[in-house]
């Protein structure tokens, strides 16, 4: 009896958060079997959350280092608006969506920079770099919609697909194996886990701790710019706020996924897992019609329950 407990308690806070976004899914398959259990639905689904996932991903890499980067959103604002800007100047679209990721990767390296060698908390460093990134993107498009002009061309990574599949979905799919890789499998990102599970033995077993934390920092803002440039590219337009929304959701979708696969450790896939049912819930949410701050109510609330359930199976063990 005390060993199936322990065993149910085990699974609960390795894949309570996996089996949570099963019961979702049922619950809205059930509720509306016409609209949500399709497999229309489910590809727009991937599309949809494509976003999410990738600038989710970033903050996995800062975070695994045990720091924040709170500049996340206002730098896929800043991505989005350069690429679309570049485009109606005429330039062709492998520099337009190049040079923003290069400017993100050095803006990331400065984040990281600071962070590591004045030991300023990279909470408040990134809060203020994200600050600067958002007075910098109205300069440049005067608080207005870039959109005039926009070449075809520009659209075709975020309107194209490829078949029944959308290139944003195979955009998203591709860069969290990428990154699942460096992480897993790679020097880079066990050295980023080393430095995150205690710094100082890190320091001590001849990690480079300030190189790796800026890699990560400058790795971050380039997905961020990243996400923002598919944005534009799929609205064909570019907002000077349109990645701020994103910021909070990716925080909550690492989270999640710090509950599931690996406890207490950001890990890419539990990122993935924790984005597609925050985009499953806003998308079946939708369907059923539930008014927008109801969806945000939600979303807080499966966040503490998977707090919730990862500590109950903790403590019960």
């Amino acid at each position: 009896m005390a060993s199936s407990r322990v065993l149910t308690d085990r699974i609960l806070r390795k894949y309570g958060t996996v089996i949570a976004g099963l019961l979702v899914i049922i619950a809205f398959s059930a509720l509306s079997p016409d609209s949500f259990a399709t497999a229309g639905n489910f590809i727009t689904i991937t599309r949809q959350i494509s976003f999410l996932v990738i600038i989710s991903i970033g903050a996995t890499l800062v975070m695994s280092v045990g720091e924040f980067d709170l500049s996340v959103g206002a730098m896929a604002s800043l991505g989005g608006v350069l690429a679309a800007q570049l485009a109606v100047a005429g330039l062709p679209m492998a520099a337009a969506f190049t040079l923003p990721l290069v400017v993100a990767l050095a803006i990331g390296l400065v984040n990281g920079w600071i962070v590591t060698h004045f030991r300023v908390l990279s909470f408040i460093t990134t809060l203020g770099m994200g600050t600067i990134l958002g007075g910098l993107t109205f300069w440049l498009t005067g608080g207005a919609t870039v959109f005039e002009n926009i070449p075809r061309s520009f659209r075709y990574l975020g309107q194209t697909s490829w078949g029944p599949i959308p290139l944003l979905s195979i955009w998203m799919l591709t860069v969290t194996v990428v990154f699942w890789y460096v992480m897993n499998q790679t020097a880079f990102g066990r050295r980023l886990y080393a430095i995150g599970g205690n710094e100082q033995a890190a320091r001590v077993a001849g990690v480079r701790v300030n190189r790796n934390k800026m890699a990560a920092f400058a790795l971050c803002a380039m997905l961020a710019a990243l996400t923002g440039m598919l944005m534009a590219s799929r609205l064909g337009s570019a907002h000077p706020t349109g990645g701020d929304g994103l910021f909070l959701q990716a925080y909550a979708a690492v989270f999640l996924g710090m509950t599931a696969f690996k406890e207490g450790v950001p890990n890419i896939w539990g990122t993935f897992t924790g984005a597609v049912i925050l985009g499953v819930l806003a998308n079946g949410l939708t369907i059923l019609g539930v008014p927008t701050f109801m969806q945000d109510i939600m979303t807080g609330a499966i966040v503490i329950a998977a707090v919730i359930l990862q500590r109950f199976g903790r403590g019960r063990e």
